[in-house]
């Protein structure tokens, strides 16, 4: 694209010609992109602007704006763009600061976090699993157990139902947790 071109377009924009910043944005489009992908390469990662959008944010506010600016040219139209560039990332970043938007918050990618549902699954699976073991190896106790995590009945109402005494009830309890620690290595139970 002749340099010329994108003068005169620049020397239409400042005499505030709508249709030149139309015809404008076209021919400087790909600079004004790589000048927006080298700034958001020193960005942290996890960064919302995208370059596409940081290249429409200044080249709204270069030709967008009330006052243009009178340009000498392509290079100095780039290195304006670059500054307002520059802009609209400080703007952006201390928008995001502002604590309606989440102040200090930091970023956390959701697939990094563990599903809770998946481990409360994992975790009854792993249970069934130790009470079939507890009951082949003290059935009373695996009942006892059943009856106060899933009937939810107190360890004293799950005794008496079983007919023990509430000593031997507490006592059956302290074995069936201590058992199941040592089977799933859940310290709930």
């Amino acid at each position: 694209m002749p340099s010329h071109e994108v003068t005169q377009l620049l020397d239409a924009v400042t005499r505030g010609a709508a249709h030149a910043a139309e015809q404008l944005l076209p021919l400087v489009y790909e600079e004004l992109r790589r000048l927006a992908a080298g700034y958001l390469d020193c960005e942290n990662p996890g960064h919302t602007l995208q370059p596409t959008a940081l290249v429409h944010e200044a080249y709204l506010r270069l030709v967008g704006g009330e006052a243009s600016a009178e340009w000498q040219g392509r290079s100095h139209f780039l290195a304006t763009a670059a500054l307002a560039m520059r802009h609209v990332l400080i703007d952006n970043a201390r928008r995001k600061r502002r604590d309606k938007h989440g102040g200090d918050r930091q970023r956390v990618e959701l697939v990094d976090q563990p599903d809770p549902a998946t481990d409360e699954d994992e975790r009854l699976l792993a249970l069934d699993e130790a009470l079939t073991r507890l009951a082949n190896a003290d059935a009373a106790a695996a009942e006892l157990v059943q009856l106060h995590t899933f009937g939810g009945l107190s360890v004293e109402e799950a005794g008496k139902q079983l007919g023990l005494s509430r000593a031997t009830a507490y006592r059956q309890w302290a074995f069936a947790r201590a058992w199941l620690r040592c089977e799933i290595g859940d310290p709930r139970q």
